[in-house]
């Protein structure tokens, strides 16, 4: 049985004095939810969140990382300075960085590889634009996108990757997709991964993220595929990240 996971897409938000409030918030409800945690934070939130999550059940990770290792890339953040503070989890491919950025599907295979080879769990994000879906391109789309980390990586690497499927769309929107949308494309996504490694796609965790709330989150978490959520917004209120994780549950 794949585990739920929640995962806090902080973005670039929050501070050091709302973040003690907020981390222990969610320590405070953690335990009584049944699914696994964390929260990718800003890099220069790294520090407190390994000073105040240590000892507890709740993992933190990087919305980024970089295709180097070291050098003379400025403003880049490596995978052993990610390992300096104890991160499990690093986002790669997430929607506003291909957009905002220019990460190519190729930029974000690179990403995804250098975080496992170094011990990091990539959340590799993919996903449709509203003109894509309209017409007709949504399997071709996230196809793509997933085929260039699957081309990076060996099949028993996925033995440490999570997926998040994050129509682009619904990001920040307040649209969400429907259970039976968000299932047919978890579904096109986990075979694709079966092709690869039938064994290890059977328990890969492959996320929803797109204008998750409380209000939403139990139905299309019901659904087959759909193991679990990567958040936004919502993950900036204890409550309501605690709401979601209780529906996951």
């Amino acid at each position: 049985m794949r585990r739920k996971l929640l995962i806090g897409n902080w973005k670039m938000n929050s501070s050091l004095a709302a973040n003690t409030i907020l981390l222990n918030g969610i320590k405070a409800g953690a335990g009584k939810t049944g699914c696994e945690m964390a929260v990718c934070v800003p890099a220069p939130y790294f520090a407190q969140c390994q000073a105040e999550l240590t000892g507890s059940n709740i993992a933190w990770g990087a919305q980024d990382v970089s295709t180097h290792d070291i050098g003379p890339y400025t403003g880049e953040i490596s995978v052993a300075m990610l390992r300096d503070f104890g991160c499990r989890y690093a986002i790669v491919g997430h929607s506003e960085r291909r957009m905002n950025h220019g990460e190519t599907d190729q930029v974000v295979a690179e990403k995804a590889r250098r975080a496992i080879v170094n011990g990091i769990t990539p959340v590799v994000c993919v996903g449709e634009t509203l003109a894509q879906r309209e017409a007709g391109k949504t399997a071709e789309v996230v196809g793509q996108q997933l085929d260039a980390v699957l081309s990076a990586i060996e099949p028993d690497d996925l033995w440490n990757i999570v997926i998040a499927y994050e129509p682009v769309w619904a990001i920040g929107t307040g649209k969400t997709a429907s259970p039976q949308i968000a299932q047919e494309v978890h579904a096109i996504l986990r075979a694709k991964l079966s092709a690869r490694n039938s064994a290890a796609a059977s328990g890969i965790p492959i996320l929803y993220g797109g204008s998750l709330r409380p209000d939403n989150a139990r139905e299309i978490l019901q659904m087959h595929d759909i193991d679990g959520c990567l958040v936004g917004g919502a993950s900036l209120n204890a409550s309501d990240f605690l709401a979601i994780a209780a529906a996951a549950s």
